[in-house]
């Protein structure tokens, strides 16, 4: 099935976009593995990458996908197809969210595989809505029935990341700033734990602290852009 008229290339163009910058980001492991999916707003559909690597990911191998899991435009070889499940299971269940990613980054794949949720021991992960941390999904073989509801059971709501046991890093948000910003947040989190293992491990922010993060951080925003 090829790209037709009914695709969106602003659609298209946004996606490679995204993928662009979960690559400069750092966030991804050494061969760019990962997808990225947009929902289309008020639709039951989301724009999906179908290429092997985010790396360099050309527009034509973006494909339209229903949130039922049909593949209405394009092309998706099998290895991508059956993660398309992990997706849209977001999209379904919350209807917030408007892009969904997948990564092997190394350092929270690591905790990933080594079963060990990451804790709230970075103010940045206070601030971006993960101050219970990254909880990890027991696993399923990929994209399986096994592994969305292992997902679903190991979420809390409004926590947008899940680490996928023996898998990588799942993470999902309103907007696609948001979703590469927690990617990126996940990964330094995963790092600075595995580094503060040589002096003795990671401490978490008392729980009061990271509520006043947050608010601290919700407080400027609302302020805006400061000007002289």
């Amino acid at each position: 099935m090829g790209m037709e008229a009914s695709v969106d290339k602003n659609m298209v163009d946004h996606v490679i976009d995204v993928a662009q910058r979960i690559v400069a980001s750092g966030a991804i492991s050494a061969n760019g593995h990962g997808n990225v999916s947009l929902r289309v707003p008020g639709t039951d559909e989301m724009y999906f990458t179908g290429g092997p690597s985010l790396r360099n990911h050309p527009a034509e191998a973006v494909a339209r996908v229903g949130l039922d899991g049909s593949l209405r435009e394009g092309q998706l070889p099998p290895i991508q197809a059956a993660v398309v499940a992990m997706h849209a299971s977001r999209y379904v269940d919350q209807p917030d969210v408007n892009c969904v990613i997948h990564t092997h980054s190394p350092c929270a794949t690591a905790y990933a595989v080594a079963h060990r949720p990451i804790g709230c021991w970075i103010e940045a992960m206070a601030m971006f809505g993960l101050s219970d941390g990254v909880p990890v999904a027991a696993y399923g073989p990929r994209g399986s029935q096994q592994a969305v509801a292992n997902i679903q059971a190991a979420l809390c709501p409004g926590v947008p990341a899940v680490l996928l046991a023996n898998h990588g890093v799942l993470v999902f948000h309103r907007t696609p700033d948001l979703a590469v910003a927690v990617g990126s947040v996940v990964e330094e989190a995963a790092q600075t734990g595995i580094n503060s293992a040589l002096l003795g491990g990671a401490i978490e922010i008392p729980p009061e602290m990271k509520a006043a993060a947050l608010q601290r951080a919700m407080t400027f925003e609302q302020r805006g852009t400061v000007s002289a």
